[in-house]
């Protein structure tokens, strides 16, 4: 086992011999156990609602805790563990999206990022890592005297110096890049090497291979127990941040075929792939339960089980599962097969009663499970309305605790200990959530009602830029309405206009440059000056042109784009007829007189939608490039908006179609 021990060891003012027993010592301040789950939707999971999932260990929990019928988070991961760890609302600590695999760029304002004239509004571009100057939870607790640890998904910086050991956690288990489990796979062994350069083609990080085909969950139920084991005797918090249920879709056979057994109703949860990948960490969940128990701390242990973010339902698709299973040598078509052989063509999950899933505004997206337990403290299997947020968890565990909040660290989040200690209903409480990308936008959830301002236009999604929704007759969105009721429009408009001011953050705002349904050109009159289509041909449409696959190999090459690297591609364009795939960018320096047979090459995903998608792909060019290649998914192309390539000193190269 590798794990990473801090030197600084802080002790704990005005409490004295936390070594003895605990029946032995002075009360002491309850440890913490902050267990977060990954894309866990709103039902999945018993006691939430599922007939065919099985969490009898979430169950148990529930009858033990607390448990929030109106609790939020971001529809992203990074954003929502970034307010986790820091209690600030996402226009503060500036990460808005999925970036923390990103690499890092240096700190400073917030800005805009790139955009075309076909671009309504300008957008703030995310962060990709936690503000260095920030006062974590983590160092909230390492400076009370707390041994502190982290395992599992970080999702926060790429690179060493932004990793959680920089963030107040002593002990650590994790690898980067992070967006999924490590090497892209639940099963050891995970390929995780111990020092060097972060990216998609390395590991990096203390996470040690174990008995092949152990799954990196139940592994991270191990180092859990061990730490508890370690610090019973002295206050701990704990990060046990779970890689299920996350992508890639894989879970242990035996479950899946427990589960592909068992009876389902059309209209519920139908999926025993999922069921299997959520069982796994109920059954590691129970155990850490169970440790506490045995150690006799659960009665002094405050647990909070929590979502990071709304359930997956757009995923595992019918273009997706082709894609992945082209090439049966391919490292994603062994478990796509079982997938497509259990599950066949449906998403992961279902968000049952509410409208749409992870990445999306509406409350498939934001709404997650919540509890708290603390025995003794917390009312056993009570059930609370009030609306929180996952900001509140910060000044929520510092009160419970007995902790000042931290000087020049701004806290967004109000705490709810009252709510959990005494049963205060918190009424008049709001919840935001901003996310501007790929057709998002900021909601405001005030009592009854929410409201999405949106920032582009997109038909097929939903009606024009604002919508409006009384949630208490109406949760699962169906009805906007906006047009009906100006004056609440405007009421909660007031709310997110305070939300940004208050906040300091960036919003969005028109884009000056912008021309409703006209193409531009930059480098020539000609729309598609200096493409070369390979294996593919060029077809125009509505406000852009489509690309078709003709063959194995389909790319755009062009030898137009000679800029130093590293450069950064900016890419507007949606899969044909809504169907995701992978597409890739290859490239040549000018000190090359052919492209090299493998390497240069960086992928990138269009996910399953039909509206148009903007995407960025870090191009780690060494030089100058001579010739770049746009490579689209060859089952079946690619409809581009724009295309836009830049280098770090400003210099671009553009197509706006």
């Amino acid at each position: 086992m590798r794990l990473h021990h801090a030197l600084l060891f802080l002790p704990i003012v005005g409490l004295a011999c936390l070594s003895a027993k605990a029946n032995d010592e002075p009360e002491r301040p309850p440890n913490v156990i902050l267990f977060l789950v990954d894309d866990m939707g709103w039902t999945d999971g018993s006691v939430f609602g599922s007939d065919y999932y099985e969490s009898p260990n979430i169950d148990a929990f529930a009858r033990q805790s607390m448990r929030f019928t109106n609790a939020y988070a971001h529809p992203l991961c990074s954003p929502s563990r970034a307010s986790i760890l820091t209690g600030q609302e996402e226009s503060r600590h500036g990460i808005l999206s999925a970036h923390g695999h990103l690499k890092p760029e240096p700190w400073g304002a917030q800005v805009y990022q790139p955009a075309t004239s076909r671009n309504e509004y300008l957008l703030t571009k995310s962060r990709t890592y936690l503000n260095p100057d920030a006062t974590t939870l983590a160092e909230a607790f390492l400076g009370a005297g707390y041994r502190t640890a982290h395992m599992g998904k970080w999702h926060l910086g790429l690179t060493q110096e932004h990793w959680p050991d920089q963030h107040g956690f002593e002990v650590t288990f994790h690898s980067a890049p992070d967006p999924g489990p490590p090497g892209s796979t639940y099963f050891s062994p995970h390929g995780v090497h111990a020092d060097g350069k972060p990216g998609a083609a390395r590991r990096v990080g203390n996470i040690v291979d174990g008995p092949e085909g152990e799954h990196i969950d139940d592994r991270l139920g191990t180092e859990a127990i061990r730490f508890i084991n370690e610090h019973q005797d002295e206050p701990f918090y704990l990060n046990l941040w779970m890689y299920d249920c996350h992508g890639p879709w894989e879970a242990k056979q035996d479950l899946i075929q427990k589960f592909a057994q068992k009876e389902t109703q059309p209209d519920g949860h139908t999926n025993p792939v999922y069921a299997a990948m959520l069982k796994t960490m109920d059954d590691n969940f129970g155990r850490v339960m169970t440790a506490l128990d045995e150690l006799g701390i659960a009665d002094n242990t405050i647990v909070v089980f929590f979502s990071d973010n709304g359930g997956n339902t757009h995923s595992m698709g019918a273009s997706e599962q082709k894609r992945k299973m082209a090439n049966p040598k391919s490292k994603t078509y062994g478990y796509t097969k079982i997938y497509s052989d259990y599950a066949g063509v449906q998403y992961p999950t279902k968000n049952l009663g509410l409208r749409g899933g992870k990445g999306k505004l509406y409350e498939g997206g934001q709404r997650v499970p919540l509890m708290v337990r603390w025995h003794q403290h917390i009312p056993a299997g009570s059930v609370s309305e009030t609306i929180v947020n996952n900001i509140d968890l910060y000044p929520t565990l510092l009160e419970l605790t007995g902790q000042a909040e931290p000087d020049h660290h701004v806290i967004d989040g109000k705490s709810i200990a009252k709510v959990l200690t005494e049963g205060e209903e918190g009424t008049g409480r709001t919840s935001v959530s901003y996310f501007p990308y790929h057709g998002g936008g900021i909601s405001v959830r005030g009592g009854d009602w929410k409201l999405i301002r949106r920032y582009a236009r997109k038909p097929d999604q939903y009606e024009g830029l604002v919508e409006l929704f009384n949630l208490k007759e109406d949760l699962a969105e169906t009805k906007n309405l906006a047009a009906e009721m100006p004056e609440k429009v405007t009421e909660l408009g007031k709310l997110i206009d305070a939300h940004f001011e208050r906040t300091g953050g960036l919003p969005p705002k028109p884009n000056p440059d912008f021309q409703r349904g006209t193409t531009s050109q930059e480098n020539s009159s000609s729309a598609t000056h200096g493409l070369v289509p390979k294996q593919c041909r060029i077809e125009s449409i509505g406000g852009g042109i489509r690309v078709i696959a003709q063959g194995k190999n389909p790319f755009l090459g062009t030898a137009q784009v000679k800029l130093n690297g590293p450069i950064t591609l900016h890419l507007q364009a949606r899969g044909i007829d809504g169907k995701s795939g992978t597409g890739r960018v290859q490239w040549r320096t000018q000190e090359q007189t052919e492209f090299p047979a493998t390497g240069q090459t960086v992928d990138f995903e269009v996910l399953d939608s039909t509206t148009w998608q903007d995407i960025t792909v870090q191009v780690p060019v060494e030089g100058r490039s001579q010739l770049l290649r746009l490579h689209v998914p060859a089952t079946d192309g690619l409809d581009i908006r724009s295309i836009r390539w830049k280098a770090q000193d400003g210099k671009r190269v553009q197509w706006d179609f």
